[in-house]
């Protein structure tokens, strides 16, 4: 479909229903225009090898199966399959001129009730996920299974599946996603396949491979009166004929992918409670990963599409290397062994920012002193204290108040076998040396990241910090250097210390952290 089908479809009176605009969306294999009632979404002619959309017959056809399939889970929202036809105008859905082309014709959802708008503005509750989470338990326990569905899941598809993503990044490595955290995630596949093979033929055999949906992600979830969950996967029986496991692993793994891990956690809980299909639980982690690829691919995708802009072009380009790292994340969490973590640096080294982005690449707890001494002190989130140093909240009674709930925390976290990262100054040895000996006391590995910068680094880091609302730490300027008078530095006998200069990009410092706790090649 050329440029001048494409803007003959952008007026209303291509369409047999009053419209007062179009709008058009595009995605790597499709052109929806949205008018304010409908959507009519348009295959793309393309071909990426697990997808052939290059001949008028194969969009027929696919445009047919999209009706069939999504009615499963969104029956009062696909209306049928339309002709394009050429009209004196140009392209149109009214007439009687040639074909040109087939859409899917549906009743368009309201905006505002998409589940990534509603996640992204924090206007959704647990709860809601757990309605999401019992829909696609009951979706599972009612799809189609069979001897021919069955072979789907075997170990030998599954690999071909995984397999598949990273030959078709290839022509992306470096210039858009990392060659090393490619090589990282996909020996880590196979690792698993290797590992689990008992487990994935297992299923196969319980009848957990199933007729599924394929595409289970925040973008295609609406919250109306009901749970619309729509544009499922027709075009390709391998990737929705598959086990359970995988089909609801793509939506945990997208609400992990904007932070909402809480979300996921509630969905899982849900759909484990009706389904009682304990078994696909450790298979998440490895299902999680591979989807989490499957959206980076997709993403890099849209960087050879000439009618995607370069913004929009730009936009994909870092959600690739997002979903990358996110997959990344899963297997690093996956090898990790228990560990207790520490920061350690002057106010406005770096500390904050760095445990956040090491939380956020292991998948591991941070706790942050800044909000623990608060929470001990009742200040509300938002709320300050700039008494000056050693004073107010910072008196030595309140430090080893604060100390002692990190520790707290810490143990907690050690003795249930979960790692963990405490954000503070630790400017004193002794503080040091208390959750060294926890770590001892439990084998955990025990690293302590030392943050460092530039004197005006670190003042200009300070000075943007009190324009912030939203900052928590009390950190100033005029404080930095008399809490340098006092700082106790790390000696090479207190343990594994790692020393980073934060002046440079995160992403690079994260890499050295993991690179120098063998977590990296």
């Amino acid at each position: 479909m050329g440029p001048s089908t494409i803007q003959a479809l952008l007026q209303p009176r291509a369409y047999p229903e009053p419209t007062t605009e179009v709008h058009l969306l595009q995605t790597h294999v499709s052109f929806l225009f949205f008018t304010d009632l409908h959507v009519y979404k348009i295959k793309k002619p393309v071909d990426f090898g697990f997808l052939n959309f290059t001949t008028l017959d194969r969009r027929r056809f696919y445009c047919n199966e999209e009706v069939r399939l999504n009615r499963r889970l969104c029956p009062d929202i696909y209306l049928g399959v339309v002709e394009v036809r050429d009209s004196p105008d140009g392209g149109s859905f009214i007439g009687n001129g040639q074909v040109l082309d087939y859409a899917v014709k549906m009743k368009r959802l309201p905006e505002q009730n998409m589940l990534h708008r509603l996640v992204n503005e924090n206007l959704v509750t647990p709860d809601q996920l757990r309605q999401v989470g019992h829909v696609i338990a009951n979706f599972h326990l009612k799809a189609e299974r069979d001897a021919v569905i069955a072979g789907y899941g075997k170990p030998e598809v599954i690999r071909q599946n995984w397999e598949e993503n990273f030959q078709q990044l290839k022509s992306f490595a470096d210039a858009v996603v990392e060659q090393r955290d490619l090589t990282l995630v996909n020996d880590w596949g196979h690792r698993f396949l290797e590992e689990n093979d008992t487990l994935f033929t297992a299923r196969a055999a319980g009848g957990f491979i199933r007729d599924c949906d394929g595409d289970i992600h925040l973008d295609n979830i609406c919250l109306t009166d009901q749970v619309c969950i729509f544009d499922c996967i027709e075009f390709n029986n391998r990737f929705r004929y598959s086990d359970t496991a995988a089909d609801i692993a793509f939506l945990l793994m997208d609400l992990d992918f904007h932070d909402r891990s809480e979300l996921a956690d509630a969905v899982l809980d849900e759909y484990a409670s009706v389904t009682g299909d304990d078994g696909a639980l450790p298979l998440i982690p490895f299902y999680k990963t591979y989807r989490a690829m499957v959206r980076c691919k997709v993403e890099c995708f849209r960087l050879n599409d000439p009618l995607i802009s370069g913004e929009e072009k730009n936009a994909a380009r870092q959600r690739g290397k997002a979903y990358l790292r996110l997959a990344r994340r899963y297997t690093l969490h996956d090898r990790l062994p228990l560990s207790l973590m520490l920061t350690c640096g002057l106010m406005g080294s770096g500390k904050s920012t760095v445990a956040s982005a090491l939380s956020e690449a292991a998948g591991v707890k941070a706790v942050s002193s800044d909000r623990v001494r608060k929470e001990l002190a009742t200040i509300p989130e938002g709320g300050h204290d700039y008494s000056g140093y050693g004073k107010g909240i910072y008196t030595p009674e309140a430090d080893r108040a604060t100390y002692g709930e990190l520790l707290r925390r810490a143990e907690e976290a050690i003795a249930n076998g979960r790692s963990i990262i405490i954000d503070a100054t630790f400017r004193r040895e002794n503080d040091r040396r208390i959750f060294r000996s926890l770590a001892k006391r439990y084998g955990a590995q025990y690293f302590v990241v030392i943050t460092a910068c530039p004197d005006e680094v670190a003042r200009q880091r300070l000075e943007e910090r009190e324009r912030r609302p939203d900052e928590v730490s009390d950190g100033r300027w005029e404080l930095y250097h008399l809490q340098r008078a006092e700082f106790e530095n790390p000696q090479p006998d207190e343990g594994y210390l790692i020393f980073v200069d934060t002046s440079r990009p995160i992403n690079a410092t994260i890499d050295t952290i993991l690179e120098e706790i063998g977590f990296l090649p």
